[in-house]
């Protein structure tokens, strides 16, 4: 079969070049035929489309209201830059220097302030206002907001001087702050405060953090170089500007190569019973807690002062009055006269007055046969008979009696024994969260980890 195509093929070839031969006009003539009636197809369409040049021409004329040149300038006076500085006042300050040091050059503001009532009494000569100025790119003030937190109750004060175009007003107002959580770290090279301000943490916050761990880290004498801990806290902020420190919400301090954690957790009050409004506090009254639940609210204070350094232990001493060898029976803490003194624990004022080399003096009756005794105070804010309670203030540092400069002398007594106050305060039993909240302190302690892994992990990327 494929022989007969291939034959039949052949012979067609044969038979069209035979006639192509044989009458070569005629088949040149049929393909310029076919040629021609191809483009004539093409030239009668092209003749179907319009010539421009005889289509219609028609002008259309209309007027346009441009704005204002005013309008213009005023649009172009909006856009111009606004420039914003913030700072701290300083009880320095008067009208022109805090305008200075905010980069403000306005003679009629200064003028203002200079007799606005407002300024003068809530702002100028006050250190620590949250100040901020908004001025136009000449350096002229448009308006000036000051912010601070007078009381420990959530709100905060705001003083606004704003210019309008009949002048300058001033409006104060009392506003609720916003809280916010902040996570922070540091490392010990000196002291506490020393490295809370390396780490820009308040110092309201490194004296709550002295105070959680005070019943396990002795910080007057145990603190060592390569300390470290993390803190995450409260942040109780006024239109965004940070103007009160709040809670230490949870914290971690590494001392000595020993971790100590702490997190803060209060109790829900019970479903479904009902209690005395006595219950019900003590029901719903929060405190730290380490992550395992037990409480780190001890019988005893490690320290009747905050923040006082020790400079006198209890040993035999030089007495520098009696000029002999005497046993110190008790620890002195050097600090200014006025310093608050505080009670270590629970108890009643047993004796409130002057009693021989101890001047002003106060005696705290304590559980188990326990006193404790502040001397050389200054005045005493408590009488005998009165019920105290772990940290209440009872009086202030003084040099009454036989005292050479303004200190503390304290005393831990028990059944009439002295003992040494670092180490009695020491032996101190934690109480452990209640069985009926458990899981739901469980479910908080694993979120503090993760909180403290972070800032541990912020700490060690800030380091590289």
């Amino acid at each position: 079969m494929i022989d007969g195509f291939t034959q039949a093929a052949a012979q067609l070839w044969a038979y069209s070049a035979y006639l192509a031969k044989r009458y070569p006009k005629r088949i040149v003539s049929a393909i310029g035929v076919s040629l021609l009636v191809g483009a004539g197809g093409s030239y009668a369409v092209s003749q179907l489309v319009p010539d421009p040049a005889d289509m219609p021409v028609r002008t259309v004329v209309e007027n346009l209201t441009l704005p204002p040149v005013s309008a213009a300038t005023e649009d172009v006076t909006n856009l111009a830059m606004r420039l914003y500085r913030s700072d701290l006042t300083r009880s320095t300050d008067t009208a022109d220097v805090l305008l200075k040091r905010l980069g403000v050059f306005d003679t009629k503001a200064a003028e203002f302030l200079r007799n606005d009532k407002l300024m003068q009494q809530l702002v100028l000569g006050r250190a620590g206002r949250n100040i901020t100025a908004e001025t136009t790119d000449a350096n002229g003030l448009l308006r000036l907001t000051a912010r601070w937190s007078p009381e420990d109750d959530g709100m905060f004060k705001r003083l606004s001087i704003e210019k309008l175009p009949e002048g300058f007003v001033s409006r104060l107002e009392t506003l609720p702050m916003a809280a916010s959580s902040r996570l922070a770290s540091g490392t010990i090279a000196s002291s506490l405060f020393a490295a809370t301000d390396d780490a820009s943490i308040p110092d309201a916050v490194a004296i709550q953090l002295a105070e959680i761990f005070s019943g396990d880290i002795d910080f007057h004498r145990a603190l060592r170089k390569g300390d470290r801990f993390s803190v995450v806290y409260e942040s109780l902020e006024g239109d965004g500007e940070p103007l009160r420190a709040g809670r230490v919400l949870s914290a971690e301090f590494v001392n000595n190569g020993k971790t100590h954690q702490a997190m803060w957790f209060q109790e829900p009050a019970a479903v479904g019973t009902v209690t005395d409004s006595a219950a019900t506090h003590n029901l719903t009254k929060g405190g730290y807690f380490t992550l395992a639940g037990d409480s780190l609210r001890k019988t005893f204070l490690a320290s009747p002062m905050e923040f006082s350094r020790v400079s006198s232990g209890f040993k035999m001493r030089f007495h520098p009055i009696l000029q002999t060898w005497r046993a110190h029976l008790g620890v002195d803490y050097a600090a200014a006269t006025g310093t608050p003194v505080r009670t270590v624990a629970d108890g009643i004022v047993e004796f409130a007055g002057v009693q021989n080399g101890f001047g002003n003096v106060v005696f705290v009756k304590h559980a188990n046969n326990t006193t404790t005794v502040y001397a050389h105070l200054s005045r005493i804010d408590v009488q005998r008979g009165q019920s105290v309670s772990q940290a209440q203030h009872i009086g202030a540092v003084g040099a009454t009696g036989w005292a050479t400069g303004p200190h503390l002398h304290f005393e831990f007594r028990v059944n009439g024994v002295h003992q040494d106050p670092l180490l009695a305060v020491g032996n101190n039993v934690a109480v452990p969260i209640s069985a009926s909240v458990r899981p739901l302190f469980d479910k908080a302690a694993a979120s503090v980890r993760h909180q403290l892994e972070a800032a541990l992990y912020m700490q060690t990327a800030s380091a590289e």
